[in-house]
């Protein structure tokens, strides 16, 4: 098991961490395909951001973990880096994302992360949660089947979970809110992540 004085990585099976990475980015890339241009200024369950703004907030994280994962800084987040195709832009930068961690050592090197210096895994564990979350937000917004990928939903439960029980989420999301009862697994991590799940 990697270093983790962070508590944000889960314990993985035998599965290939850019496995979850690759489920999770399917997941938010079948959402983000499904949104049409005449929904993006709807309003989220995050409350600051519009489905674009979001959609930006997805897209330009993914470029600021490839950055970290390169040796690279801070990038403009600000920016617009959706174009006139958000959802290629997404594809286009989980690609992109995707090949660093897949390329040999690309897990193990040591980066700059929101929680200091740690393994390139730690980001690619962050990405697999915010695309799930950010996922599940996405598709409440606009109409779209939340209930995403439930062994993935499951993974990053216990990620989340490890967080919160670390102190660090407190700094990160709203409380904990009640998922109802029979809630799917997506469903209750959007709950822990603070969202009103319905």
């Amino acid at each position: 098991m990697l270093s983790d004085p962070a508590g944000t990585l889960s314990t993985m099976n035998d599965e290939n961490p850019v496995a979850w990475f690759d489920r999770a980015a399917a997941a938010a890339q079948a959402v983000v395909d499904g949104i049409r241009p005449d929904q993006l200024d709807l309003p989220t369950p995050c409350s600051d951001w519009s489905v674009r703004e979001l959609l930006n907030h997805v897209v330009s994280g993914t470029a600021l973990f490839r950055s970290l994962a390169t040796g690279g800084g801070p990038i403009d987040r600000g920016a617009d880096h959706l174009g006139a195709d958000p959802a290629a832009a997404f594809r286009t930068g989980v690609a992109s994302l995707r090949e660093v961690f897949a390329a040999d050592g690309g897990l193990t090197r040591l980066v700059s992360s929101p929680f200091g210096e740690q393994p390139a895994a730690v980001l690619l564990e962050m990405r697999v949660n915010e695309m799930m979350l950010h996922g599940w937000d996405l598709a409440t917004a606009t109409g779209q089947p939340a209930d995403l990928d439930p062994d993935v939903a499951a993974h990053c439960l216990e990620s989340f979970r490890a967080l919160r029980a670390s102190g660090r989420g407190a700094t990160m999301f709203a409380d904990p809110t009640e998922a109802p009862a029979g809630a799917s697994l997506a469903d209750q991590l959007a709950a822990l992540a603070g969202r009103t799940v319905n």
